[in-house]
């Protein structure tokens, strides 16, 4: 197995405002399911991998992200703080000095549940540094609680990711988590840019992989996903 990376960071610093009205007030992250806000079960999750320290980033509601996280005792916590809205690429590249030669991102708003083994472990092992500057974690549309759109990615044959075009419909949508290093942003002199530029490039020099989970993942960006995920959450406790 490979080492896993012990430095992360977790995007935070979005407006969520296809979730309106509840973000009107709160924070995407800090929706809670099940009595847990989005945020801490994407770091308890990182903490059970072995990652050590995290990068949050924060625009949108900080100072009430800051104080949540503030309880927090584990993973160490620094704040990646954005003026302007840097979009995905730009926020990474932005917290580049928190971070370690290879690391974990994660989207604040996502929510998985694992399979047989742990996604970020997954994706950790899936990992050769040498070969690679970066693996997505992938969900199938179909099995993606709350879903609706035309997905994000093909994979070959020998399961190597495509990002799909403008008028195709894929099977694969990125689930939010993913493992970069850091060679992915060299070269890269614009401040503000997200992260699909730099899936491209790395498709393109084949320096890009992925895995499918293999577990239940929840789209929650909208009302209806909030509402759907909420519901699969309350059919799962019942059902045990």
């Amino acid at each position: 197995m490979n080492s896993a990376p012990k430095s992360a960071m977790v995007l935070a610093a979005g407006l969520g405002t296809r979730l309106r009205p509840v973000t009107d007030h709160l924070a995407k992250p800090l929706v809670e399911i099940a009595g847990r806000t989005l945020l801490d079960r994407a770091l308890d999750r990182l903490a059970e991998a072995g990652v050590e320290r995290v990068a949050v980033n924060l625009h949108y509601k900080a100072e009430m992200i800051a104080a949540q996280l503030a309880e927090r005792r584990e993973p160490r916590i620094a704040l990646s703080r954005e003026e302007t809205l840097l979009e995905t690429g730009g926020g990474v590249k932005h917290a580049l000095p928190l971070l370690d030669e290879f690391f974990f991102v994660v989207n604040g708003d996502v929510l998985w549940l694992d399979g047989v083994a742990s996604a970020l472990d997954r994706l950790a092992r899936a990992f050769e540094p040498a070969r690679l500057d970066a693996v997505l974690l992938l969900q199938r549309t179909i099995s993606a609680v709350g879903y609706e759109g035309r997905g994000d990615y093909f994979l070959d044959p020998l399961g190597a990711p495509r990002r799909r075009r403008e008028d195709e419909v894929a099977p694969y949508i990125f689930a939010g988590l993913q493992l970069l290093h850091r060679r992915l942003f060299t070269g890269v002199d614009d401040a503000v840019f997200s992260l699909k530029r730099l899936y491209d490039r790395a498709e393109d020099a084949g320096r890009l992989a992925a895995i499918v989970h293999d577990g239940e993942w929840f789209h929650v960006g909208t009302p209806e996903g909030l509402t759907a995920t909420q519901a699969r959450l309350a059919e799962l406790r019942t059902s045990r």
